[in-house]
């Protein structure tokens, strides 16, 4: 099986530990994973390495994090390797080498290949780390650290307002790419954009400048397209499989928006699936492309109260098109986000039998 990539899903599994003859390995997520395929314990990289991760055990439990050590090895069966070690530091028998399948971690001869997954909260992959002779133990140790420390921290637990349905997915896009698109944007200028509104029986768009102040720029780039769908695919998908259980086949539109703090950009409460050329819609999502170069421009969803909701730089928000939005005014700088919309294949003959209320519409995808 292919190893998962950075920012997908980790597959999920179940196996057995001294501890437990039924470890199900999603009942983890909330913390970040330190997840290590070691082969055998008893060789000198891996024995070493997992001594190195034992020497911070404490720092893990404090930080919320888990160290589960994966060993193919039956003679690492007994529970005293890791008995006097608490949950932050895990031992899991994979004597069939069953899961090292599914995450990519053999080789061509069927043995292990050494190496450590850095999983995020929702169990997706941040990075993968090989050990090898000339890194391993506290030198691998130290790597592994790097990463988590360059993670934002995980929140401690608080009594919640009412929340909007709405999900939050960090890391969907990379800074780089984010710049990437900033870029395009930039180069192209963008222009003034409306919403749609229903008129003698058509969807057309409309501008006002006080219910709507952005200026997009549409990617015509193929190449460019491609890209952001492979991480949307890959990235996002499943997360909102996992979370309103849809399954997503369709995207419409591939937009890079700019609410600039010197026209004070907006968009006034308004809800994306009101009108026959919109109707399609499900989800509406909003990458942001920055944050910290500017101020306002939250989401807000007026009906859950006046909670203000902003994702991480390459970060998604996802929710419904039937829920009441508005984006706060920017109040200086510029805010950037790629704003797709989601459909399934249903939906789509719903889009395709209304276009003819359409004056304008895009291909499929």
């Amino acid at each position: 099986m292919n190893k998962p990539r950075i920012g997908e899903p980790a597959p999920w599994f179940e196996c057995q530990s001294p501890k437990n003859p039924r470890f199900r390995f999603h009942t983890i997520a909330g913390r970040y994973i330190v997840l290590s395929f070691l082969g055998s314990v008893r060789m000198e990289e891996t024995r070493k390495t997992v001594d190195a991760f034992f020497t911070f055990e404490d720092t893990f439990s404090a930080l919320s994090y888990g160290f589960l050590g994966v060993t193919s090895d039956p003679r690492d069966g007994s529970e005293a390797l890791f008995e006097d070690h608490t949950f932050a530091m895990y031992l899991l028998q994979d004597f069939d080498m069953s899961v090292a399948a599914k995450f990519g971690a053999l080789d061509e001869a069927g043995r292990v290949k050494a190496q450590t997954f850095i999983l995020d909260e929702r169990l997706r992959v941040v990075a993968n780390i090989a050990i090898t002779s000339k890194s391993y133990g506290e030198t691998h140790l130290s790597k592994v650290l790097e990463v988590l420390s360059s993670l934002p921290p995980i929140k401690k637990g608080r009594v919640s307002d009412v929340p909007a349905p709405v999900l939050i997915v960090p890391r969907v896009f990379e800074p780089e790419f984010c710049q990437t698109l900033i870029k395009y944007y930039e180069e192209r200028g963008g222009k003034q954009s409306g919403f749609m509104q229903e008129r003698e029986g058509k969807t057309v768009e409309v501008h006002n400048r006080a219910h709507k102040h952005r200026s997009d720029e549409t990617i015509q780039d193929a190449d460019l397209r491609a890209a952001c769908l492979m991480r949307i695919r890959y990235r996002l998908l499943p997360e909102i499989k996992k979370a309103f259980q849809f399954d997503v086949t369709r995207i419409e539109r591939y937009l890079v928006a700019c609410y600039d703090g010197q026209s004070a950009g907006h968009f006034r409460p308004h809800r994306d699936n009101t009108t026959k050329g919109t109707a399609h819609r499900k989800f509406a999502v909003s990458i942001n492309l920055n944050t910290g170069e500017y101020e306002g421009g939250e989401l807000c969803f007026p009906e859950f109260g006046q909670q203000k909701y902003v994702a991480p730089a390459g970060g998604a928000c996802v929710f419904s098109c039937s829920l009441l939005h508005e984006a706060k005014p920017v109040i200086s700088g510029s805010r950037y986000a790629f704003l797709p919309f989601l459909y399934d294949d249903i939906s789509a003959d719903i889009r395709r039998e209304n276009l003819q209320f359409l004056e304008n519409s895009e291909p499929q995808q």
